[in-house]
């Protein structure tokens, strides 16, 4: 959501009215629907929720059960569905290569069939700044306006436009819970094992998804200059405490050749 928001207001004319397109899984942080909802409100957008537990009730996906269960997988569907409703023609995202290995792999201008499904083996070449946008009825287009930005141009960019940010970004006190290294936020939404603790501590988030699945990471930076020189420090991608991209090897690969963002 926030990276979207970038996308916009570094890509688009203000004067372009433009509709938020936001998946609601029912599992997300009270705090990014709030932000949601106050970036829809300043900028007087149209505001679009597709809702995954809309899906679930239609016999569209099956709910997952279990302890590590999530519904990050399912949001394809009702992404795919909302984009086919509302005859979208393009949806822009703000994922960048450098954050996973099958994001590496996207266009900036990036083909979506029939079925809104991606072939990383048959995309269109992209010359310069010279895009295909021709398609086919049906077919959509996802555009990735910071595809070759760094986590560190973000935050910089952040910091010279005065962007307002969701506090989850920002050091806080949180109940949470450690499994396999990544500390995850406790909620009615992750069961735990029995093995595991809540602890309260000071954290923040690099990436915010889905509470089952978003790790946080101990930090004390609460200032947009702190959080620029930590990310100088980090060596890995901030996906890295992301649980559902380490379900398999080509996780996120396989979520997004099947409609996924």
């Amino acid at each position: 959501m926030v990276l979207l928001h970038i996308a916009w207001k570094s890509f688009l004319p203000a004067r372009i009215p433009f509709p938020i397109v936001h998946i609601d899984t029912g599992h997300n942080f009270q705090e990014t629907l709030d932000y949601r909802d106050q970036m829809a409100e300043k900028y007087q957008v149209q505001l679009i929720v597709g809702y995954v537990q809309e899906s679930i009730d239609k016999g569209r996906v099956k709910e997952e059960t279990g302890i590590n269960s999530s519904r990050n997988w399912l949001q394809s569907v009702t992404l795919l569905d909302t984009i086919e409703k509302n005859k979208f023609d393009c949806a822009m995202g703000g994922g960048r290569r450098d954050e996973e290995k099958a994001r590496a792999k996207e266009r900036f201008f990036s083909h979506r069939n029939e079925f809104g499904e991606w072939d990383p083996k048959n995309q269109r070449p992209e010359l310069w700044n010279i895009f295909n946008g021709k398609k086919n009825y049906g077919e959509h287009f996802r555009v990735f306006p910071l595809s070759n930005w760094t986590e560190m141009d973000i935050w910089q960019y952040i910091k010279a436009e005065n962007i307002e940010m969701p506090c989850l970004y920002f050091s806080h006190s949180r109940r949470v819970f450690n499994r396999d290294g990544v500390w995850l936020a406790e909620s009615p939404y992750n069961p735990m094992k029995p093995a595991e603790l809540v602890e309260d501590k000071k954290v923040r988030f690099r990436t915010i998804g889905d509470i089952t699945c978003t790790g946080a990471i101990e930090s004390e930076v609460n200032n947009l200059d702190d959080i620029i020189a930590e990310v100088a420090s980090f060596r890995v991608t901030e996906r890295a405490g992301r649980h559902d991209d380490k379900r398999t090897d080509t996780a996120m690969e396989d979520r997004k050749k099947e409609g996924y963002f």
